[in-house]
């Protein structure tokens, strides 16, 4: 895969896949802006190099057509702030302003381009689309990770329009390195914790990492079906019925393989599902009726904590229990210190977006541990060895 470090973008009108699906506010205020500056590295090489740049982009999950709601001319300001230059907008994807406005722009000049997704042709993977979107740039660069799961025009059709001339971007490059270096290249102890609600969502990545791990670290949601499996009583917690036999599977798997699989002892139960309901700590296999368990106990914390202290290579993937709520955030955050003292004394560590991104960030230890992905969806689909259209565009 051709990076854009391969070609100098002099004279050239770069189209940029970007992902500024960024969260707004009531009064359309950015909330959290990192997928932004995560792009700013590769526009600005285009830039310096005397190209100009043309971004696309979806937001949000707009129903039918334009709404304001949706559109990506609140991020205007902020991006031409963080750009240093004036980004112009244009009110549609495609169409004769769209063109009018690419064909216009000069070296070192920005024009953003309205939400992709106000078309239904986008998520289609239409080409007649994707044809018109090509037509506005003299090379295709993608740097949206998050999205190179999904066979959108913007993101996988695109790139036959552009034989030759498609790069992947930094970010994007960035993406695929480290989730290699991880999969096939882990200095040892290899450690993965898995967390989040379901078995179900995460049983392909489960079986992959099983070859590769040396640990495997599961709590959240998903482990009460792990201790209903075993004979436990879990009350009122998360269960997937239908995979109990699946997870004496996975036991099984791990145990003739050589991992070494952890899971929660005790658990921090609640009466109901609020911060401020009556809390306890039991065994996790001996939870009541009429209570849930919402996070790990300070064992597990322990427990998990002595194993990651040793790892490294450490994968991270869904939180410890309901840390969205500040009563349930102790096992999730404690996991987090965790992995940023190992990655001090030397361990690799890739936090695989999505909620344990959300958990990093909320408790401010992005910068303390070795990467985190900006893709959720996308970083577990290609752990589990699928094929991402948005990176094979780019390889064919």
């Amino acid at each position: 895969m051709k990076t854009i470090d391969d070609i100098n973008f002099a004279g050239k009108k770069a189209l940029i896949r970007v992902d500024f699906n960024v969260p707004l506010d009531k009064n359309f205020n950015i909330t959290d802006d990192k997928r932004i500056t995560a792009a700013l590295p590769t526009i600005k090489k285009i830039l310096n190099d005397g190209g100009s740049v043309i971004l696309m982009s979806h937001l949000g999950r707009p129903k039918s057509g334009p709404t304001n709601e949706f559109s990506l001319s609140h991020i205007v300001k902020h991006l031409s702030t963080l750009l240093g230059t004036n980004v112009g907008f244009a009110d549609d994807c495609i169409g004769e302003q769209a063109t009018q406005k690419a064909a216009a722009l000069k070296a070192g000049e920005v024009l953003l381009l309205e939400n992709l997704r106000f078309y239904k042709e986008e998520e289609k993977g239409d080409v007649a689309f994707a044809e018109k979107l090509s037509k506005l740039g003299d090379v295709y660069v993608n740097d949206a990770f998050g999205t190179a799961h999904r066979a959108h025009a913007s993101t996988a059709i695109i790139a036959q329009f552009f034989a030759g001339a498609k790069f992947s971007g930094y970010l994007m490059a960035s993406e695929i390195n480290n989730a290699e270096k991880v999969l096939n290249n882990p200095d040892r102890p290899f450690t993965a914790i898995m967390g989040g609600a379901k078995v179900s969502d995460k049983i392909l990545l489960i079986e992959k990492l099983l070859d590769k791990v040396d640990n495997l670290i599961i709590g959240g949601g998903m482990a009460y079906t792990f201790a209903k499996a075993q004979g436990g009583t879990i009350g009122d917690s998360l269960l997937e019925a239908d995979k109990q036999e699946l997870a004496l599977e996975l036991l099984e798997k791990a145990k003739a393989k050589g991992v070494n699989i952890i899971l929660p002892t005790d658990t921090v139960i609640a009466d109901d599902f609020n911060n401020n309901a009556n809390t306890n700590t039991v065994l996790t296999k001996e939870i009541p009726d009429g209570w849930m368990g919402l996070d790990i106990g300070a064992q597990t914390i322990a427990n998990f904590n002595a194993v990651l202290a040793n790892s490294k290579t450490i994968l991270w993937n869904g939180p410890m229990g309901v840390f969205e709520m500040a009563n349930f955030e102790v096992g999730t955050k404690a996991v987090a210190q965790a992995v940023v003292e190992a990655t001090k004394t030397g361990a690799f560590s890739l936090i695989g977006g999505g909620d344990s991104a959300a958990a990093v960030a909320k408790f401010g230890m992005e910068d303390e541990v070795s990467y985190v992905s900006t893709g959720g969806g996308a970083l577990l689909e290609y752990m589990e060895g699928k094929e991402l259209p948005g990176v094979k565009a780019l390889n064919n």
